[in-house]
């Protein structure tokens, strides 16, 4: 006969032992299911190292030379000048820049952002933008993009119009040019459209652009082509 002291022990031994692999369970239970991100498929738009390097070449050889020639021999013979070669924008701003137009779209009415519109620009040669900022790169060539949005088809580059919703740019730029500060009247009845009924006027009080600027561009890269 075994002794009751044994026994006593034996089985507290088998209830720590179930209450540990209970506890263990309900934990392992109340974990979240660990899911592999999705794959994603390789964009259309991707191209080899070899051609990038040929298209960046084809722009040594045919439009380096002529930039340089015209600020070097008309624009200002006096200052060196080195075309610039790339432009680049920190990542995490990009993404912040790509949550801001979701957001602002959303808000403006615009059903879809159907492309980001790259528009080639120049920077003149003063030592601040009007916003204050440093021109780090005076005279050289830039970038800057906008939004679009699908108007019949079309697509327009958009901004947010002070009272909240998406106007066209070109509907701006050709109120701008006019030089009279009249409103635009738009009475488009289409549920198609995007900003179907809105009023414009040369001033952009209020209002909200959604232009992206202010990348970082110099000479090649000596990292890369």
């Amino acid at each position: 006969m075994k002794k009751p002291s044994s026994m006593i022990f034996k089985s507290a031994c088998f209830l720590a032992l179930v209450t540990i692999f209970g506890c263990n369970q309900q934990q392992k239970d109340s974990l979240p299911d660990h899911k592999d991100p999705p794959i994603v498929e390789t964009p259309a738009n991707i191209i080899s190292l070899d051609e990038a390097n040929d298209i960046y070449n084809n722009y040594s050889k045919h439009r380096v030379g002529i930039i340089e020639a015209y600020e070097t021999q008309q624009r200002l013979p006096e200052e060196k000048f080195e075309a610039s070669r790339f432009v680049d924008f920190d990542y995490e701003t990009m993404k912040q820049y790509m949550a801001y137009l979701d957001q602002e779209a959303a808000a403006g009415g615009v059903k879809k952002i159907t492309k980001l519109r790259l528009y080639f620009a120049n920077y003149a040669n003063d030592d601040k933008f009007p916003n204050g900022k440093k021109v780090v790169h005076k005279r050289q060539n830039s970038i800057f993009m906008v939004p679009t949005l699908d108007e019949k088809g079309i697509n327009y580059g958009f901004f947010i119009g002070s009272d909240g919703k998406a106007e066209l740019i070109k509907d701006w730029k050709a109120t701008a040019n006019d030089g009279l500060g009249l409103a635009i009247e738009k009475t488009q009845k289409s549920e198609a459209s995007i900003a179907p009924n809105f009023t414009l006027k040369t001033s952009l009080q209020g209002s909200k652009s959604l232009a992206f600027n202010f990348g970082q561009g110099g000479p090649p890269p000596k990292t890369d082509f």
